[in-house]
């Protein structure tokens, strides 16, 4: 009976994928929008996830928990101030996967991973209020 099972491996041990992941989180916050593999896009999804709803709170609390993730202070700032007021009142579900097809050479699935409130979906639905 499998215990203590957090996710996948993803053929790497602790610190490369912890090293991994991180970038992805970072790459992520800094262009809102990735493309990397289906299982990288999955095992990331979660790490998002906690972290965007960290950044909701925006206490000093939540910005250390942040910052045991993101090291970059820049990242940190967009994260709290641009991308987290998006998910005010979105309980969660904070990106999408979408499936563009398979890598040549290796056949790897790919996903397109971004934010499912992103600015420019937000700068039509400003440009429609506006408008009525």
């Amino acid at each position: 009976m499998p215990h203590n099972i957090f996710g996948t491996k993803l053929n790497r041990d602790t610190n490369q994928r912890q090293a991994l992941l991180k970038g992805l989180v970072g790459a992520l916050i800094r262009s809102e929008a990735i493309e990397t593999t289906e299982a990288k896009a999955k095992a990331v999804r979660g790490l998002v996830d906690q972290l965007v709803t960290h950044a909701r709170k925006n206490t000093l609390a939540s910005i250390r928990q942040i910052e045991s993730v993101i090291l970059d202070k820049d990242l940190i700032y967009k994260l709290v101030h641009s991308i987290a007021p998006r998910f005010q009142s979105r309980p969660g579900g904070y990106t999408r996967l979408i499936k563009m097809g398979h890598r040549t050479g290796d056949n790897a699935p790919m996903v397109r991973m971004e934010f499912t409130a992103s600015a420019a979906a937000l700068s039509k639905k400003k440009t429609i209020a506006k408008k009525k």
